[in-house]
């Protein structure tokens, strides 16, 4: 009994530490979100310039912000942006949505991902920055 235990933890560790969990670093997130600034903008004030302002991102329907002439293929993409949404999104727009407006060829590193996803969680649909 004990050498089925003793396999059955050696399994759990192993899966554990085969598979590493990516913290979010909000911090780490506004850096990344750097490169989106050119575009878009974020928090209290923020409007629609080249792309949609992302304040309220996280559980809204793609290609709502008004004011924002979206493409067709925004408007009609049936998309709630949630985690794995932007996730995929992020890392290749033109795959996720064939025909967007949004020229970026993408990000590809899961922990920047992770971490610029906890940056803009952070703001509410009025551009409210939740507290720490």
């Amino acid at each position: 009994m004990s050498i089925i235990r003793s396999a059955g933890i050696a399994a759990v560790l192993a899966a554990a530490t085969s598979s590493p969990s990516l913290a979010q670093d909000a911090g780490a997130g506004e850096r990344v979100y750097a490169q989106c600034r050119a575009c878009h903008q974020i928090g209290e004030g923020a409007r629609n310039i080249v792309g949609p302002q992302l304040n309220g991102l996280f559980g809204r329907k793609a290609g709502t912000v008004e004011g924002y002439t979206y493409s067709a293929a925004n408007k009609n993409s049936g998309l709630t942006w949630d985690d794995a949404t932007f996730r995929d999104y992020i890392k290749d727009p033109r795959a996720k949505i064939p025909g967007t407006k949004m020229v970026y060829a993408g990000l590809k590193d899961e922990q920047r991902i992770t971490d610029l996803i906890a940056y803009l969680k952070q703001f509410d649909a009025t551009g409210k920055k939740a507290a720490p």
